[in-house]
């Protein structure tokens, strides 16, 4: 399982890369793991403001129906369009091809609450 170290991450197995005020979102190896085979990508409308720990999507697999958790409070200033033409993007490259949102943060304070790949590990591994 892949878990790069610079990377933060949440409970509901999201990741987030912070680059300054914008964060880029996706789920984890561990989440599309668990999900299987990735069909289709729900995701908001770029302007769309997202609530920190407020489903903001869902990814649907030939399993289950997931929601997609928001990391932080901001704004969606983009959205991975490639999607859905090729969900099965989150299942081959989870933190590359297949990355979701990206956030503007509307409080850079709240990134610290996010685990880092130390603490992420141990979550998976319980």
């Amino acid at each position: 399982m892949d878990i790069p170290e610079q990377l933060r991450y949440t409970k509901d197995h999201e990741w987030v890369l912070v680059d300054g005020d914008v964060v880029t979102v996706g789920i984890t190896d561990f989440a599309q793991s668990e999900l299987g085979d990735v069909v289709y990508v729900d995701l908001p409308k770029v302007g769309s403001s997202l609530v920190k720990d407020q489903p903001f999507g869902e990814v649907e697999s030939t399993k289950s129906v997931s929601d997609l958790f928001a990391p932080v409070n901001g704004a969606v200033v983009q959205i991975n369009e490639d999607l859905d033409a090729n969900p099965g993007n989150v299942n081959t490259d989870p933190y590359g091809d297949g990355w979701m949102i990206v956030i503007k943060v509307a409080d850079p304070s709240e990134l610290d609450a996010l685990m880092d790949a130390s603490q992420y590990r141990t979550l998976v591994d319980a």
